[in-house]
């Protein structure tokens, strides 16, 4: 039975799947995501920045799987050999440059001194991979794009909001599904990919490796 493995340690991503109705089973790539991006001309679109960010996760965790180094117990009973492994990236563009999470209160700060009352686009790399019998047998890679129109916090709530922590760790310094989506006044295009997975995206990624998300409700 074909498993959907998600190579990412977002609480988001997770969620819009099991929404979906997907149980993904999780695996964290640890990827240097700084180190893939130096790697790449400097000249790379915003877009393929984020679709190479989303293959290293993906590759990365094949690697670890087709090397047995945890075997069939790695997918909790499934068959190992069996599954399609997802890997995105999300960053915001605005401005002409790529922001990925700002990490400090400080960098969040200063972002959002950028993006109130402007727009920016948060792209989304998405790259899946089918594995049987310990082996890539095909793949497929793209990035959804979705314009988000940003409103202007006033400084109290601002500070309230850089001060839960959660603009720390997303990519944009935002949610749309926390308590940043107050501070969105609308967007134009995919929701799900503005939270971390589009499932427009991956259903027509998954096509292109012949997996059909009715395999993947079957598996759930």
């Amino acid at each position: 039975m074909t498993r959907l493995v998600l190579a990412s340690a977002s609480p988001a991503r997770l969620s819009v799947l099991r929404s979906a109705g997907i149980e993904p089973i999780v695996r964290v790539s640890d990827v240097d995501e700084d180190a893939v991006v130096a790697a790449l001309p400097h000249d790379t679109a915003p877009e393929a920045v984020v679709v190479e960010l989303a293959k290293a996760k993906a590759h990365t965790v094949a690697s670890e799987l087709t090397a047995g180094l945890e075997g069939v117990c790695w997918l909790d009973g499934a068959d190992a050999f069996d599954c399609v492994i997802v890997g995105c990236d999300s960053m915001l563009h605005i401005d002409g440059q790529l922001q990925g999470k700002p990490h400090t209160i400080a960098n969040a700060r200063e972002r959002w001194a950028e993006m109130a009352g402007h727009s920016g686009d948060l792209l989304t790399g998405h790259s899946v991979l089918r594995l049987l019998d310990g082996k890539i047998v095909a793949s497929s890679a793209d990035c959804s794009s979705t314009t988000v129109h940003f409103g202007t916090p006033t400084p109290d709530d601002l500070a309230a909001y850089l001060d839960t922590g959660e603009p720390l760790k997303v990519a944009g310094a935002f949610t749309l599904d926390g308590l940043g989506g107050w501070f969105v006044d609308r967007i134009e295009g995919d929701p799900s990919s503005v939270i971390g997975i589009g499932l427009p995206l991956l259903r027509r990624l998954l096509a292109d490796v012949n997996v059909s998300v009715a395999q993947l409700w079957a598996a759930g």
